[in-house]
């Protein structure tokens, strides 16, 4: 699995302080087994193609784009002719992509099928799919091979790009409070430099796979990242993520409160519910189609596949706002001041939280209604 680098500790720049709490064990250092989120699934209707689904969150038109898409990838590849047939499937051309290697990790597609394989297609076209249909252009996305996702943000960051997305992760309690901290202050000078970023909440439900029954997952919960959760969507309802109801640790949104960083000002102002003090960082932030039963079509290995999971939304939302343009930056408090641009989930839990009005540690403030937060920017 993969270790990650750890630096000296750094301190929190003066212009969010309030969202790092540091811990007495702050120079412990920890190996991190991060993981895709990305669940198979045997079915083969009740599905939806990338343009489908956007139709069905009201996605804009004719939007000017010109935002670059970072994609960070922990392992797995892809190939042109994948990527050559699911875009010609659609009827749509075929993105820029560049490989990006950060400390020499490579686009190396693997066989027999495997879920890194999976994610890194599904990441791509899902992305690329999502900004075309905002568009009717063809995405620039460059793709950042590393072993651990702080580098590779970095360098996003360097090289310009305006979105990334972030589909890898684990718990809070692998990660450690020092890793947290120094991937959350690395999503804050990637933000302040202009790049939104968008990660995974999970997908084994309230626990995360972690340790008990209440875990988040990082990056998603560093409060300058944008988290991403997940719903069954079929042409009628949505309701939370969760296939193995009543239990805290199954194949489910990820979602619940930081045990790291505090609540920050523009969530407890907006609504976010309070079980304990001092306040936590909630995830997610919003959220959309996930489960693997009403999944995402791709193209891996030359086939059409199925698949589901958390991993699916966060590209879907930065294809969305790569194609507002450039330098967006910190998007999350302006969505959460307009709550009227997402669809409230009402029902589902993923174990231990419960979807209700208004946001909730499942569903966020809901699922996107494309042409209204197009309307923000």
């Amino acid at each position: 699995m993969l270790r990650l680098n750890l630096g000296p500790f750094l301190q929190p720049p003066a212009t969010r302080p309030a969202h790092l709490h540091r811990r007495q064990n702050k120079n412990m250092q920890r190996i991190v087994k991060c993981h895709p989120y990305i669940k198979r699934s045997a079915r083969q209707d009740a599905t939806w193609t990338v343009p489908a689904l956007c139709a069905a969150y009201q996605w804009p038109s004719g939007r000017a784009g010109g935002g670059t898409i970072a994609i960070v990838e922990l392992g797995g590849g892809w190939s042109k002719s994948d990527m050559q047939q699911y875009f010609s499937n659609l009827g749509q051309p075929l993105p820029s992509i560049t490989d990006v290697s950060v400390d020499g990790t490579n686009n190396t597609k693997q066989n027999p099928p495997n879920d890194a394989d999976m994610e890194v297609a599904l990441d791509i076209q899902v992305a690329g799919a999502a900004y075309f249909a905002a568009t009717g252009k063809p995405a620039v996305i460059r793709v950042y091979w590393a072993q651990d996702i702080a580098p590779a943000v970095q360098k996003a960051m360097e090289d310009g790009c305006d979105v990334c997305s972030i589909s890898w992760g684990a718990d809070e309690a692998a990660w450690g409070f020092k890793a947290c901290n120094e991937m959350a202050l690395t999503a804050t000078n990637a933000v302040d430099r202009g790049m939104t970023i968008f990660a995974a909440s999970g997908d084994n439900d309230s626990s995360d796979g972690g340790p008990g029954k209440v875990n988040v997952d990082c990056p998603a919960s560093c409060p300058d990242v944008f988290g991403c959760g997940g719903t069954r969507k079929t042409l009628s309802t949505e309701t939370v993520w969760n296939d193995n109801p009543g239990a805290t640790n199954g194949e489910g949104t990820g979602g619940g409160f930081s045990h790291v960083f505090l609540m920050p000002a523009w969530q407890s102002e907006q609504g976010a519910p309070i079980f304990h003090k001092p306040a936590w960082r909630m995830v997610p932030d919003a959220c959309a189609n996930a489960d693997p039963e009403t999944g995402i079509q791709i193209v891996v290995y030359g086939q059409v596949q199925i698949v589901g999971g958390t991993s699916g939304v966060a590209p879907l939302y930065a294809g969305l706002f790569a194609s507002f343009g450039k330098k967006l930056g910190f998007i999350t408090k302006k969505m959460w001041k307009n709550q009227h641009c997402f669809t409230d989930i009402l029902s589902g839990s993923n174990g231990l939280y419960s979807a209700r009005i208004g946001p909730d540690p499942c569903s966020g403030i809901g699922s996107p209604i494309g042409v209204k937060i197009a309307a923000l920017f």
